[in-house]
C-alpha cells in the first residue's frame, strides 16, 4: 500500500489498529519555534525522532533538551525519546520549524521514558558499489535497547552513492514461525536526495510470480502487511527511509529471504552483520 505524500496536519498517517499493519503507528508533526504538541498513543510505545530541527519534551514529569542536532536529514546522527504505553509526550520546537516522525508499536507494558543521543546510535555499512547493494542504516531503537524498549524497532536506512537497491535479497517478515521468521508489520517514510528523485517499490506475496510495484517520491509512506519487499533507488539520487517495525510476539525481527535469491546474502559484503543487528 502506498500513502502518496500529502499535508497530515499532523494527524497520524497510520493510526491505531491500522487494518493492514496494527502493530504499527506512525505520524509526522510539524511546529515552528515557540509551538507545542501533545502526543498520546494508547495501546502503542512510540518513539519521537526529529527529521530536522530541534524540540524539548516532558514525559513523566522528565525533560529532555533540544533532541535532534540536523537541520536536514543527510547530515549527522539522528536522535529520538521514547515515550511509554498511553503516555503524553508534551513537545516544544525550539529552533525555527522541526518535523518529528512519531513511531509506534502495539504493546501493553509501561517501561520508563528515555532519550537516544547522537552518540547512542547503533550505525551499520554494508554493501558494495559493484553490488549495487551500497547502503548504510542507523539503529535509533535497535539491538542495545533490550529491556527498555517492548515490540518497537526504529531505524534510517540510507542508500550510499546515488542510486541502488536496498532490502535485497528480497525478504519477508510476515508470519511468526521461529526460529526462522518472525511477524513484524513495516511503515517506510521515503525522502530522496535532490527532493525530486524517486525510486520504485515491490511488494510481492509469497508464492506469487508477480507483485505490485509503487512509484515512490519523496514523503511517500509504504505499508507492508506481508510479502517480500525490495526497493530501488534511480540512478543519479540519494534515498533516505524512515523505517518503523512492530513485532507480534517479539521484539528481535528474524527474516525470511525468497528461496530463489537468498543466496545473494552471500555475495553483499557486510550483510551478515546487518541482519543481525535486527536480532
Amino acid at each position: 500500500m502506498h500513502i502518496r505524500h500529502h499535508d497530515n496536519q499532523n494527524q497520524p498517517i497510520i493510526d491505531r489498529n491500522h487494518e493492514k499493519v496494527p502493530l504499527c503507528f506512525f505520524n509526522i508533526i510539524k511546529l515552528k519555534k515557540g509551538e507545542h504538541f501533545s502526543s498520546q498513543v494508547d495501546g502503542y510505545e512510540t518513539c519521537l525522532v526529529p527529521a530536522t530541527g530541534s524540540f524539548d519534551v516532558t514525559v513523566q514529569g522528565e525533560t529532555f533538551e533540544r533532541v535532534g542536532k540536523r537541520m536536514n536529514i543527510w547530515e549527522s546522527e539522528p536522535e529520538g525519546v521514547y515515550v511509554p504505553v498511553g503516555v503524553q509526550a508534551d513537545v516544544t520546537c525550539v529552533t525555527d520549524e522541526v518535523e518529528i516522525f512519531v513511531a509506534g508499536a502495539q504493546f501493553d507494558e509501561v517501561y520508563h521514558p528515555f532519550v537516544v543521543r547522537e552518540s547512542d546510535i547503533d550505525p551499520i555499512q554494508y554493501g558494495s558499489d559493484d553490488t549495487k547493494t551500497h547502503r548504510k542504516i542507523k539503529h535509533i531503537l535497535g539491538k542495545n535497547p533490550s529491556g527498555k524498549v517492548g515490540r518497537l524497532l526504529v531505524s534510517e536506512l540510507f542508500t550510499v552513492g546515488a542510486g541502488g537497491w536496498s532490502g535485497f535479497p528480497p525478504h519477508k517478515h510476515d508470519t511468526d514461525q521461529l526460529p526462522g521468521e518472525t511477524r513484524h508489520d513495516e511503515v517506510y517514510n521515503f525522502r530522496f536526495n535532490p527532493p525530486h528523485g524517486f525510486g520504485a517499490q515491490f511488494l510481492t506475496p509469497e508464492g506469487a510470480d508477480y507483485g505490485d510495484v509503487h512509484h515512490i517520491r519523496n514523503g511517500s509512506t509504504i505499508v507492508i502487511e506481508d510479502g517480500y519487499h525490495p526497493c530501488v533507488a534511480a540512478p543519479g539520487y540519494e534515498m533516505y527511509y524512515f523505517t518503523i517495525l512492530g513485532g507480534l510476539s517479539q521484539r528481535p525481527l528474524h527474516q525470511n529471504f525468497h528461496p530463489e535469491h537468498a543466496y545473494q546474502i552471500e555475495t553483499i559484503p557486510g550483510i551478515k552483520d546487518m541482519i543481525s543487528k535486527f536480532k
